[in-house]
């Protein structure tokens, strides 16, 4: 019989994916109490929220985990996939749900 914990380690990435994802909304709705125009200006600030997300998990959070990954090279293409996709399906909907739940 084999190691249980070698061969689940799926669910602990999938716990540490949503403990990423609840944290980073947390974090916006937290900050939105006191910064109103987060609530404002939630399109604007989504997709920045966005950007800076992929920015920390690219360049903090990865660099730091055990992912065997290379930089580089990088291209254009990709990375403007990358940044669309975070700011459109991550920083937009906690933005978004920050306003409509603020009400």
């Amino acid at each position: 019989m084999a190691c249980w914990v070698g061969e689940h380690w799926w669910i602990l990435g999938l716990f540490l994916h949503f403990v990423i994802a609840y944290s980073a909304a947390a974090i916006y709705c937290l900050t939105s109490r006191k910064l109103t125009f987060l609530r404002e200006h939630f399109i604007v600030c989504g997709l920045f929220y966005g950007i800076a997300i992929y920015l920390t998990m690219s360049l903090i959070v990865l660099p730091l985990s055990a992912v065997p990954f290379k930089i580089g090279p990088f291209t254009v293409a990709t990375l403007r996939h990358d940044i669309l996709m975070q700011m459109l399906i991550i920083g937009l909907p906690i933005s978004f749900s920050a306003w409509k739940f603020s009400k």
